[in-house]
């Protein structure tokens, strides 16, 4: 069944560190990490609703400035979430230039900042291009334990991880549940794609009732006219139906048993977990010093958590030359080949 999302590195595994998340069947996107951006073009760019940040080192946050400028001027609002003390460093970031042109009668772009203590949201505000981003404390979203966005069809999860006495939070994009239309099944049914696949998906999602009635396009003479048809029938005869596909994302942890558990928890039966993979095992005194992870322990983690897929990347520059043997040892430990001890 297709993933509701696409997901892909926005650059390769020795570059800035970033996730780029598109969605299949809408405009729109998310990132995981603002890193440097110059490979994610301005029409890419446009699409991001939300924008999640582990923490606000260089390398995970530089890109901001490049997000900032493709949306400046557009009527739109992008949300980031990172965090505690993140807002004040958007707030930072946003003062560091001079809005004095920025009319009162134009577009109004809107950031809207929070912050995530690996519980809940506990604080947000708001920066309005015409009021020259002059901070607005507003109250943040009441969501679950956990989670940091919920919509009908996915939620995003994120846990605290310790780097070197920091918060670097990780996040995953889980589906609710997969939710896909059979093409040539809703021909048999004299039917036509538009909109209202995408509400009778979301029914399906909220649990509704067999019973429940849809307004649908039916094909008459050559074009289509509104038809009421039953969810039931709808799920019974073109409607493929499954459980959704996760997607983590885990950089900057020191190894411990705490991190450990905390990604275990949040990345169990990723189809895809995205890992940072930063240094050989032979250098794990080096990544303990600098709080990150060898390949090894990427790999066992991805293991322990039970992955579909290990996705490697955030090497080390020293490793140039030697990236292919930074992915066979995060994969042999993935695969469980070899024993020795990833400590």
């Amino acid at each position: 069944m297709p993933s509701l999302v696409a997901a892909a590195l926005i650059n390769d595994a020795f570059g800035d560190p970033g996730l780029y998340i598109d969605f299949r069947f809408a405009r729109r996107a998310l990132l995981f990490d603002l890193g440097e951006m110059q490979a994610v073009s301005q029409r890419k760019l446009l699409r991001v609703s939300h924008a999640f940040v582990s923490h606000t080192h260089l390398d995970h946050f530089n890109g901001f400035d490049r997000l900032l400028r493709a949306c400046l001027g557009r009527p739109m609002s992008l949300r980031l979430v990172g965090p505690p003390g993140f807002i004040d460093r958007v707030d930072h970031k946003l003062h560091a230039y001079t809005w004095n042109l920025i009319a009162q009668n134009t577009v109004d772009f809107i950031i809207a900042a929070a912050e995530f203590d690996s519980v809940q949201l506990r604080e947000a505000s708001e920066f309005h291009s015409r009021d020259a981003f002059q901070r607005r404390d507003v109250s943040p979203p009441n969501l679950p334990a956990g989670v940091v966005l919920d919509e009908p069809d996915f939620q995003i999860r994120s846990t605290a991880l310790d780097h070197g006495g920091i918060p670097s939070l990780a996040f995953a994009l889980v589906e609710k549940l997969g939710v896909n239309v059979w093409k040539a099944r809703l021909d048999d049914m004299g039917l036509v794609t538009g909109p209202w696949l995408a509400r009778a998906k979301q029914a399906v999602r909220r649990g509704e009732a067999d019973e429940t009635p849809l307004t649908a396009l039916g094909r008459v003479n050559g074009g289509w006219r509104e038809v009421e048809v039953l969810l039931g029938d709808l799920k019974k005869s073109a409607l493929q139906i499954g459980p959704g596909e996760i997607s983590a994302y885990v950089v900057d942890t020191s190894f411990n048993d705490e991190n450990t558990a905390r990604i275990v928890e949040l990345a169990r039966n990723a189809d895809r977990l995205f890992i940072e993979t930063v240094f050989l095992d032979e250098d794990k005194k080096i990544a303990a010093r600098k709080h990150h992870l060898t390949a090894q322990q990427a790999g066992r983690i991805a293991r322990e958590a039970g992955a579909k897929q290990l996705v490697p990347f955030h090497f080390s520059p020293r490793y140039q030359e030697r990236e292919d043997q930074l992915r066979q040892e995060a994969a042999n430990a993935f695969l469980g080949i070899g024993g020795r001890n990833p400590g």
